[in-house]
């Protein structure tokens, strides 16, 4: 069912921002490669939390195929073989490289976006 929420949209908006700001400004080997593929599940999960009146587990396991489906499309050369491997767009949006690690950095932000969503849960029950 759709629906709108406010405060999940916003976290995206604010995420969204952060994620940029990394890919114009950072350029080392710990926050874009790792905490930037950890944000950007945490990301798509609440910007489809804003739209989709969904149960938690069921966006984020969702959220988390959707994010290894794009890795494992990577892995094929998915945008050279769609003969998008000039357009920069399509390199940043898609990716171009397969890496182990980010498919662990998107499993530990899943993680850490169920982990939070079961204490704001417990707490919005007491």
């Amino acid at each position: 069912m759709l629906t709108f929420k406010k405060n999940y949209f916003i976290l995206a908006i604010i995420l969204f921002i952060v994620e940029v700001l990394i890919a114009l400004f950072v350029d080392d080997g710990f926050v874009r490669p790792y905490l930037g593929d950890l944000i950007v599940v945490i990301l798509i999960y609440c910007f489809v939390k804003a739209f989709w009146n969904q149960n938690e587990t069921v966006v984020a396991v969702s959220v988390l195929l959707f994010a290894y489906l794009i890795e494992v499309l990577q892995y094929f050369k998915f945008v050279k073989l769609l003969g998008l491997d000039k357009s920069k767009l399509a390199v940043i949006v898609l990716g171009n490289t397969f890496h182990w690690s980010d498919i662990l950095a998107y499993t530990l932000g899943i993680a850490l976006v169920l982990l939070i969503e079961k204490k704001r849960l417990q707490t919005a029950r007491v």
